[in-house]
């Protein structure tokens, strides 16, 4: 199984060409980010993903995580490679300068963690919690807060978590039951968790946990829940490590796949209760942890793209060398590579598209997301914001569903060699797996685009991006053809959806999952016929271009037709869904 190889030129493609790196670089902080110091970054990046993370990728599912005696020991290779992560200085890329880190933009950070998340998914899953747990506490923790833990989290000397989830309160986080009793200038937390991603492991001497609990005498529900620090060792006033607090990871589970990241069954006061600081303000913390969490959300959306692009790369190797069958333009060919069969070509052709599109996308999303922290003019920055809202849920479910779909058409084409665990096609499939999943499953995110961010300033900002991509000149008559048709079809679903007035209560939400994948095949295809169009004016590098405009001709004729069933699904309301009663199923 080849390596892992970074996409270098599609991503300086985005990145430079068709989101624009004179968006984030005139940007107060990001100024350095030219494009030379890019693609001195993207090929540094690389190396770290071919020579370091890729290799120990197959290695870490085969061999796993394991608890033995209270300790998490991470597979073979994993803390060494965590450590050249950290002398790199790579855990800092993204923050600001204020503390310490390398004030990259978004734009660009994006694309280098997808290589790593695509290289090794599993090893990637702890640097990337330990980012959202810093951007938390930059937001909402105290300056005292901030001075204790950011220094070591934003090096990457010491790890974050999110711990959320409890046996008996799953996507409703609002029925968890930890506890948080008051005891002076601290609180003392004790419960269960689970699906603590990295919450104990062998990588950092300290673990910085955030933690969800609930106060004496809060209110039922999301309205009643804060959030606090548990660190792993309590720190004492000079900085150096004091007392292991009272936590510990009671089990780890087996999983379908990222074998090699430990998620653990937390037990959090097993005797007195861990120690813990509260964040902000009692009874805000879901309001606090959705910051972590649409930073997390984000992340997922690219690490589908970067197990799509791994995915991709591997079926395309595979069906160069692969001999089997005739060539039906040339019947007089036998034992032919199979990438010269028609279906074969589809498959490919297919995963290579959804995978432009989604990496197109997710750097799209990056840039607004620069634009609404950091640009001065506070109109523009509340209507960046506004897009960022609006797509955080595409970009987490449709790349995830489309990083699934990649990875399952990745075993097609390696056919019964797919489906066996030796070629590694398998392990891209039952590590993409669970991203559909996790920092919310994609019906919910699809609940939130329609209920949250589309149904509550009536369609607005969607209504906006809609019309901005009929203002886009595609010259391209197939794409465009393509483009306005499905257009129409999701305002046709969008304006069923803002102005039902009828008696079912449950019509609109029970649309929302396949209205979203309607908007993600748009969103994606528009920015596929922007690619189209700056590739057809492109004089050099023929090869590329060349392959840009094919690949967004097939997403076009192929992919956009699919936008008008499902804003077609998007309308039919609950009735043929909630047809059966529960005891039929």
């Amino acid at each position: 199984m080849a390596e892992y190889a970074a996409p270098i030129r599609d991503m300086k493609f985005v990145i430079e060409e068709l989101i624009g790196l004179d968006t984030v670089n005139s940007l107060p902080g990001h100024e350095e980010a030219s494009s030379d110091v890019t693609t001195a970054i993207l090929e540094e990046a690389s190396k770290l993903a071919r020579d370091i993370l890729s290799p120990i990728n197959r290695n870490g599912d085969l061999e796993g995580s394991r608890l033995e005696n209270g300790v998490v020991i991470t597979p073979t290779g994993f803390s060494d490679a965590y450590q050249a992560y950290v002398d790199g200085g790579w855990n800092a890329l993204q923050f600001d300068e204020e503390i310490g880190g390398q004030g990259l933009p978004l734009l660009v950070a994006t694309p280098v963690f997808e290589m790593w998340e695509g290289a090794n998914l599993a090893f990637m899953l702890c640097p990337v919690l330990t980012i959202a747990a810093v951007e938390c506490l930059e937001e909402f923790g105290t300056d005292e807060q901030k001075e204790k833990w950011l220094p070591k989290l934003v090096t990457g000397e010491w790890t974050g978590t999110m711990v959320l989830t409890e046996p008996n309160a799953g996507s409703d986080v609002g029925a968890l039951r930890t506890r948080a009793e008051p005891v002076g200038d601290h609180y003392r937390i004790s419960g269960q968790k689970i699906y603590t991603t990295y919450g104990e492991h062998d990588l950092t001497d300290n673990i910085v946990h955030m933690v969800l609990a609930r106060t004496p005498n809060a209110p039922p529900g999301t309205r009643g829940i804060s959030l606090f620090i548990v660190p792993k060792f309590l720190v004492n006033e000079d900085g150096s490590l004091g007392q292991r607090n009272d936590l510990r990871a009671m089990s780890l589970e087996h999983k379908l796949g990222i074998h090699g990241s430990p998620t653990c069954v937390m037990q959090f006061g097993e005797n007195d209760g861990a120690i813990g600081y509260l964040v902000g303000e009692e009874c805000r913390g879901m309001e606090y942890m959705f910051a972590m969490m649409n930073s997390a959300r984000l992340a997922v959306g690219r690490e589908g793209v970067g197990i799509a692009e791994r995915a991709y790369q591997q079926a395309a190797d595979y069906a160069r060398e692969r001999v089997q069958g005739r060539d039906a333009a040339d019947p007089a060919a036998s034992d032919v590579p199979i990438i010269r069969h028609p279906d074969v070509r589809r498959n490919l052709m297919k995963m290579r598209a959804l995978t432009e599109a989604t990496r197109a996308l997710g750097c799209y999303v990056a840039s607004q997301l620069d634009i609404a922290r950091k640009h001065p003019d506070t109109e523009i920055r509340d209507s960046a914001q506004k897009r960022v809202d609006l797509l955080v849920p595409v970009v987490k479910a449709w790349s995830t569903d489309c990083g699934v779909e990649i990875a399952s058409l990745g075993v097609q084409v390696h056919g019964g060699a797919g489906f066996v665990e030796e070629t590694g096609a398998a392990q891209h499939y039952r590590d993409c797996r669970i991203t559909p999943i996790y920092e919310g499953t994609n019906g919910i995110q699809a609940l939130d685009l329609v209920g949250r961010k589309i149904m509550r300033d009536r369609g607005e900002e969607l209504n906006k991006l809609i019309a901005e991509i009929r203002d886009t000149e595609i010259p391209d008559q197939l794409i465009a053809g393509a483009m306005w048709s499905a257009l129409d079809s999701l305002t046709a679903a969008s304006n069923w959806m803002i102005e039902y007035d009828g008696d079912d209560p449950r019509a609109v939400i029970s649309g929302a999952t396949p209205f979203l994948q309607s908007l993600g095949l748009v969103t994606g295809g528009w920015l596929m016929a922007r690619s189209a169009a700056i590739a057809s004016a492109a004089e050099e590098d023929p090869d590329f271009y060349s392959a840009k405009l094919a690949t967004a001709r097939f997403y076009a004729a192929n992919l956009l037709p699919q936008v008008a069933a499902c804003a077609q699904a998007a309308m039919v309301g609950s009735e043929d869904i909630m047809a059966l009663p529960a005891e039929a199923f």
